[in-house]
């Protein structure tokens, strides 16, 4: 059974809920009427500036260790373990990214929008060639300088895990001679200790984890940035096995800012 304890009143969470929603549409409006309009690096700004309003919304507080992403070029493949629909915006906040991201998630309503407005490629899962079709898109899109963000479990898990990588979401990045920024994300309470609220998996529904999340007064969630991987003449197995290593052992690392763990002091 989940503690109760630091829970949100219902008054509190509906005013909240509100408060995203309004957000939401808002992000909605200006991906639809905005970006048409102005150039890649002022709508990668209103991304991440969108994303960490979120964050602000929600009362997560962002907790960064390792590389200083701002500092590395484009050609970018950011590699992540999966929680929750979360993700997205914690790694927005971070680096604004287009995603990869199966086909059904563009049907999701408002979150299906700014999913696709911000530039995300969705897979047709039940169309066999279609892998090849995306990762044809997304060696382009890396070889022009820009960032993918995928998380190669294919799925999502609780958090205390991370499952084995599919190694051919990373053949993109090597056929455009680029890197692999490797990402842990990890989500606590204010103690450092593990939180299960932002967990969307089995069978919770995305309205359900929405609930979970808006009755939280406070989280932390923990990203720890590994050694960035040169990917030009990598077999795609080996590079994949070694980014799996490295966020594998982040997340089972202490928290960020705990009496055993370090933290470098910035914040999303």
């Amino acid at each position: 059974m989940r503690d109760r304890r630091g829970r949100t009143p219902l008054l509190l969470r509906f005013t909240r809920g509100g408060r995203v929603l309004f957000h939401g549409l808002r992000g909605i409006a200006t991906t639809a009427l905005v970006f048409p309009w102005i150039g890649a690096p002022r709508r990668q700004a209103l991304i991440r500036g969108w994303s960490r309003k979120l964050l602000a919304m929600l009362n997560i507080e962002m907790r960064v260790e390792g590389v200083d992403i701002d500092q590395l070029p484009g050609n970018l493949l950011i590699v992540a373990n999966h929680v929750s629909w979360l993700d997205v915006f914690v790694l927005h906040s971070l680096r604004p990214s287009r995603f990869i991201a199966k086909s059904e998630l563009r049907d999701w309503p408002l979150l299906g929008h700014l999913i696709a407005g911000s530039g995300t490629l969705f897979l047709e899962r039940a169309r066999r060639r279609d892998t090849h079709r995306i990762n044809g898109h997304a060696r382009d899109v890396l070889a022009s300088g820009d960032t993918i963000a995928i998380f190669p479990e294919g799925t999502t898990t609780d958090g205390r895990e991370v499952l084995r990588f599919h190694a051919s979401l990373l053949q993109p990045i090597i056929d455009a001679h680029g890197h692999v920024q490797p990402v842990a994300i990890r989500y606590r309470g204010p103690d450092g200790r593990y939180s299960d609220a932002p967990a969307y998996v089995g069978e919770t529904s995305f309205v359900e984890c929405f609930w979970r999340v808006l009755g939280e007064r406070r989280m932390v969630v923990d990203v720890t940035l590994g050694s960035t991987l040169q990917a030009s003449g990598r077999h795609r197995r080996a590079l994949s096995r070694e980014a799996e290593g490295i966020i594998r052992a982040a997340v089972l690392a202490p928290a960020l800012g705990s009496e055993s763990g370090r933290r470098d002091g910035r914040r999303a």
